[in-house]
């Protein structure tokens, strides 16, 4: 309606406009006053007419809005109706629920009553019935409940060992397929020598005169090669040989190539010695260095600081059970940088901490502190990767070590080592090694015997069965493992097995 109206003023004022134009037109063209007027009149006959129409438009659309608002108010009357009678119905349904609601309480309390009633009936039938059986057992309550008790936690405990003994095959069984897995992937592609004998320094001589000389007047020219070399020289009944002890395997071999030279030359005195002792230790350094050079390229391991590999040079001459430890060192890296591979490591870590793993066992006579830390400590002085030297020094878990590689570097070294052939040991430690595995399972109570078998690699441990239940029994095979671990060193492992067995006999006549 205001929009009409507005309509209405806006002609008005443009009639207005018009007319007023109009005239001041006149006036400027001097049109006639009549011509006016009648334009005028027209005009405003039209704007009377146009205004009739939009009045009578305005109010049909007044008049559809207000008949569209009553059919609406009219719908929503009638919904709000319907509402209502739903709601009256649900009332209807609440009471009813709440009357029947109100009858079953009254129900439950005559129930609750009568339960009561005869939960008194029960417990005093109870009553009677537990003074009757202690009186038949002669067993108070409590003695009844602490053997029940006790039967009830004897099957608790057995139903947990069996279920510890599967979880423990479960999983033995997972993880010892995929590390055998692992291994023999590593072990299969890596073929290294059989140690057969102890390396020894042994000088051959032409004939036992060549002895007297090497002794000289009064002992003179042998100790200056002892004096020279730091070496003890051990001349004996042994035919043709003179034997170097020492145990620095550096200071023998110089001291067995100085002593083959003088042998060769056949001029032995104070003088020749030492010129020999000199010459035949810059031949061991740069055969040394030449050595650690070759391994580091067959290893794979490059761009090593010079001093790094001409401390590794000095393991040439190094044993360990037998076993050369710069061999063992180049078998580790290998099967290291094989097991990163299966298992997606960092090769190139596993690599150079298995090839310089033993580094300190070059210099760990000289230097105090164990062969692990040694070697760590050089490596990180001559601007080894940190990563590397961390295997180095955890390979004995002196350091726990924090990475994946470390772990493979330990496992390549006891593969390295345990394996069949790597290395030897003297008889009396052998013998020593078995009656020390046999004594730590038989201090165990329970056990009737313990041997070592399969060359100190196993111990069968025979346990009476009378005394040690099925639990007890893995509880001692887990002890003296781990006492193993901590009180022994052995290369390999040690698998400890406890049998339990029961035999029952009669004779039949």
């Amino acid at each position: 309606m205001l929009a009409i109206l507005t309509v209405i003023v806006g002609l008005a004022g443009l009639v207005v406009g018009a007319g007023a134009g109009f005239y001041a037109r006149r006036r400027q063209d001097g049109t006639s006053l009549q011509q006016a007027e009648e334009q005028a009149n027209r005009i405003l006959v039209e704007a009377e007419s146009r205004q009739k129409e939009l009045l009578l438009k305005a109010r049909e659309e007044e008049l559809d809005r207000r008949n569209a608002l009553e059919k609406e108010i009219r719908e929503r009357r009638a919904e709000t109706s319907r509402l209502e009678d739903r709601l009256g119905q649900r009332e209807d349904t609440i009471e009813k629920k709440s009357e029947s609601l109100e009858r079953r309480e009254e129900r439950l309390k005559e129930r609750e009553a009568d339960l009561d009633s005869l939960r008194e009936e029960v417990q005093r039938a109870l009553d009677g019935r537990r003074t009757e059986i202690e009186r038949v057992s002669a067993m108070t309550s409590e003695e009844a409940r602490t053997l029940l008790l006790s039967e009830v936690e004897n099957e608790i405990r057995d139903e947990a060992s069996r279920r510890v003994r599967e979880m423990e095959r479960e999983a033995q069984a997972a993880g010892a397929e995929r590390a055998r897995k692992v291994l023999a992937t590593a072990i299969q592609r890596y073929t290294a020598e059989v140690v057969a004998e102890t390396t020894v320094s042994v000088v051959p001589i032409p004939s036992d005169e060549m002895k007297g000389r090497v002794i000289g007047r009064e002992g003179r020219n042998i100790r200056a090669i002892e004096a020279a070399t730091g070496v003890d020289v051990i001349i004996d009944d042994t035919p043709d040989a003179i034997t170097v002890s020492a145990f620095d395997p550096v200071r023998r071999e110089v001291a067995r190539m100085a002593l083959s030279s003088l042998v060769q030359d056949g001029r032995i005195h104070p003088t020749r010695i030492e010129e020999s002792v000199a010459k035949a230790q810059r031949e061991v350094e740069a055969t040394m260095r030449e050595a650690a050079e070759e391994a580091a390229a067959e290893a794979g391991v490059l761009n090593l600081h010079p001093e790094v590999l001409k401390v590794f040079g000095r393991l040439r001459y190094r044993t360990s059970y037998g076993q050369n430890v710069m061999r063992h060192s180049i078998e580790t890296g290998h099967i290291a940088a094989m097991i990163a591979r299966e298992i997606g490591a960092d090769m190139e870590v596993a690599r150079a901490g298995g090839f310089l793993h033993d580094l300190g066992k070059a210099v760990d006579h000289e230097v105090e502190g164990t062969h692990a830390m040694i070697g760590a400590e050089i490596a990180r002085r001559f601007n080894v990767k940190e990563a590397v030297a961390h295997c180095i020094e955890a390979h004995h878990e002196e350091v726990e070590p924090s990475s994946v590689e470390a772990v493979i570097v330990m496992m390549a070294d006891a593969i390295s080592g345990g394996r069949p052939g790597a290395r030897r040991e003297s008889l009396e430690n052998y013998i020593k090694r078995l009656e020390t595995l046999e004594n730590i399972a038989k201090q165990y109570q329970g056990v009737e015997a313990a041997f070592a078998i399969q060359a100190g690699r196993e111990v069968r441990i025979i346990v009476k069965p009378e005394q040690v239940d099925d639990l007890e029994a893995m509880r001692i095979a887990r002890d003296v493992s781990q006492e193993i671990e901590s009180t022994m060193e052995y290369p390999g492992q040690i698998k400890v097995t406890v049998v339990r067995e029961t035999r029952a006999t009669e004779i039949a006549r």
